[in-house]
């Protein structure tokens, strides 16, 4: 409709890093939120590559499912055993007389406090999520320059994280057909992760998503084309978020 024109828009770009304890995470189980990513049949999201499932921030090892993680699921009890058969003990030898007792020399006790066991120390980890938003030009999945400065700020804050999961979510404005949109939504995801992945990052731990246009930031009405494209900037972004720990 107005395809192949394009116009700067104004960056969103947030980094925020949020920490979740396990009230957070057993609230966040009692109301039925689900541990792992799933898709709108309630199927659990698994990793493009490791194939494994993508957990949400919530997730804690209490909210594991068989499906996804089969080793942190209590397993059964085992069936008790069967009891051995009943023999009869061998009559016991005769037993030897006892040597006499001697008690042993008196020792006093020295002066002094007796030394407190040393405590364990355990080591502190924390939940860390990472949030940040790139635009892109209208009808394209180029990431622009300023978008760039944006991700490797991203990538900088993730060092020392044990990553978990990297989501990547696509979107577009409402001009052009809803499919033709879903497309365009799901190259702006992979273009995020192909960049993460020329930084380093682990692409078996990025999943991507495309929206479409059914989740916009703005809306706007009737107006010249140009003014419209404008004002629809916001629109035309990834919105990415790492999960994963952090030893303090």
């Amino acid at each position: 409709m107005y395809k192949n024109m394009s116009t700067g828009g104004a960056l969103l770009a947030v980094a925020a890093v949020a920490l979740t304890s396990g009230s957070t995470a057993a609230l966040a189980q009692a109301q039925g939120v689900s541990g792992y990513v799933q898709d709108s049949s309630r199927a659990y999201v698994r990793a493009l590559n490791a194939g494994v499932c993508v957990r949400t921030g919530y997730w804690t090892p209490s909210m594991a499912v068989f499906e996804c993680d089969p080793d942190l699921v209590p397993k059964p009890a085992p069936a008790p055993a069967k009891p051995a058969p009943v023999t009869k003990p061998a009559p016991a030898a005769p037993a030897k007389p006892a040597a006499p007792f001697k008690p042993a020399p008196f020792t006093p006790a020295t002066p002094g406090k007796p030394k407190p066991p040393a405590a364990a120390v355990k080591p502190v980890v924390e939940k860390v999520t990472l949030q940040s938003d790139a635009l892109f030009d209208f009808d394209k999945a180029v990431i622009r320059k300023d978008a760039q400065s944006t991700l490797d700020g991203l990538v900088a804050k993730m060092k020392g994280v044990n990553l978990e999961v990297v989501i990547a979510v696509g979107h577009a404005d409402r001009i052009g057909s809803d499919a033709y949109n879903m497309r365009l939504s799901t190259r702006r995801a992979e273009a995020v992760k192909a960049y993460l992945v020329g930084k380093g990052i682990p692409a078996n731990r990025i999943y991507t998503e495309g929206k479409g246009e059914r989740q916009p930031v703005k809306n706007c009405g009737p107006m010249a084309a140009k003014e419209l494209i404008a004002c629809l900037q916001p629109n035309r972004r990834v919105e990415v978020e790492v999960v994963g720990t952090r030893q303090r």
